[in-house]
């Protein structure tokens, strides 16, 4: 055939290019009406947007990220979420975390703190995680969030609440003498640094500027705190933390000894030391001579004055949440000789972000009593038994008494009467012959005067 050459058209092919041609139109059209359909069932409000937000997807060559949206596409501007010093104008949220482990009993004294910050609610997401628990404190935290959140009150209602599971293997008992022996602190650690961070990745959201933080067992805290800490404008912040204690132990004492400046001595004991090996403040294992955020505390000092630190504790921290985005995290591994919250703060300074303390902004731990505190209290209620024992055998002996030979208390009351009425009788009769006597020997002298005068009457 010659390329030159004229063909005509093939009828067959023509009609089959307009059906393709028509089929390709009601396809449109149908797709037009579905719009449509859809749009006028989603109400007047959402219409435009879903419309637009479909058509977004190259046909008009909008901003994906202003004016059209898809519902399952989300836009977040980093550059808002910093975190300022004045966030609870600027609507900045907040997660809160929470680790927990065997927390049911601290739970009542939590969640009313929750409830009386002041921070706005709406503003707070509160993230839970619950590992290694034996008793119901998944089921506490799980009731007690759900009557927050249907409280009448819409502004104690939180943001977005989440409570995750996660064992890590943690074998430690929770009292205050395993917890705090010194032989479980280096693995203790590690499986907390683990923990924080594994609640850290479930819950932080691109639109968090903060995180705080907290402890269950804290005991006193102003319902400020969260202002009040992010009033500085640091990327982390921690309050001093102290506890109370009976007042034969003094009344009170610091409580958290991991906020802390670096010293000359620790860098030499950390050069020391195994690569894995975690050094931990208040053992004598470990003599550090480090300036400790906790000693430093007046009563009566200003609130507001700061204090850098290296090494911060983990009982109640608020970071800017772009601290965690640039990287820092709580090493489950030896940092620089430290783990978990130490290691926290030393890797944030390596980054040359702020890390300060509040030396005289104080709040206060659940008072727990250490291994010396149990042996004092035991030897108090040993001699407490003792004197009670002895009180009990006094009362026994008087008994015994008592039914041997009768009560003599009545019979000698009755003696002690007689006694009395005795002596005041013979005082009586003693005084009547004092007085008979006087009158004899009045009578005698009257007697010899009127002899005397008659005698001088005869002469």
């Amino acid at each position: 055939m010659s390329p030159h050459g004229y063909m005509p058209r093939n009828p067959a092919a023509s009609y089959r290019r307009r059906s393709q041609s028509l089929m390709r139109l009601a396809a449109v059209a149908a797709i037009i009406l579905l719009i449509l359909l859809y749009s006028f069932t989603r109400g007047r409000s959402s219409s435009s947007s879903s419309a637009v937000s479909i058509f977004s997807l190259g046909l008009l060559g909008a901003s994906p990220h202003h004016d059209f949206q898809l519902e399952t596409v989300r836009y977040y501007d980093l550059s808002n979420v910093q975190g300022t010093a004045r966030g609870w104008e600027r609507e900045e949220r907040i997660l809160m975390c929470v680790p927990l482990r065997d927390a049911e009993i601290h739970l009542p004294m939590f969640f009313s703190h929750l409830r009386n910050l002041t921070y706005p609610h709406r503003l707070l997401d509160v993230a839970f995680l619950v590992s290694d628990s034996k008793d119901d404190t998944s089921g506490f935290v799980t009731r007690a969030m759900e009557e927050i959140q249907n409280d009448p009150d819409e502004r104690m209602h939180f943001g977005e609440v989440s409570i995750i599971e996660k064992d890590f293997g943690q074998t430690v008992n929770q009292d205050f003498v395993s917890r705090h022996g010194f032989a479980a602190q280096a693995g203790r650690r590690k499986l907390m640094a683990r923990a924080r961070n594994w609640l850290l990745s479930a819950a932080l959201r691109p639109y968090h500027s903060w995180v705080y933080w907290r402890d269950v067992d804290v005991e006193t805290a102003p319902f400020t705190i969260l202002e009040d800490l992010m009033r500085h404008n640091k990327d982390i912040i921690v309050p001093n933390v102290w506890r109370p204690l009976p007042d034969w132990l003094g009344g009170e004492q610091p409580y958290d000894l991991n906020s802390w400046q670096e010293s000359e001595t620790a860098l030499a004991l950390a050069e020391t030391l195994d690569e894995d090996a975690v050094i931990v403040e208040g053992y004598a294992e470990y003599a550090t001579y480090r300036p400790h955020l906790a000693y430093l505390r007046d009563p009566s000092g200003d609130p507001d004055v700061e204090m850098e630190l290296d090494g911060v504790g983990g009982v109640s921290i608020l970071a800017k949440a772009k601290v965690f985005r640039y990287g820092v995290h709580f090493p489950a591994f030896s940092f620089e000789r430290h783990a978990e919250t130490e290691g926290f703060g030393k890797m944030a300074r390596r980054m040359n972000l702020s890390v300060v303390g509040l030396p005289h902004y104080t709040i206060w731990h659940l008072y727990e009593p250490s291994v010396d505190d149990i042996k004092h209290m035991e030897q108090m209620k040993r001699e407490q038994l003792a004197q009670e024992q002895a009180e009990k055998e006094r009362a026994e002996k008087a008994r015994k008494l008592k039914e041997n030979f009768g009560d003599t208390t009545s019979q000698w009351e009755r003696d002690k009467a007689n006694l009395q009425n005795i002596a005041a009788q013979a005082k009586q009769d003693a005084a009547a012959a004092a007085g008979a006597a006087e009158r004899d020997a009045q009578g005698v002298e009257k007697v010899m005067a009127d002899s005397g005068g008659k005698k001088e009457a005869k002469t």
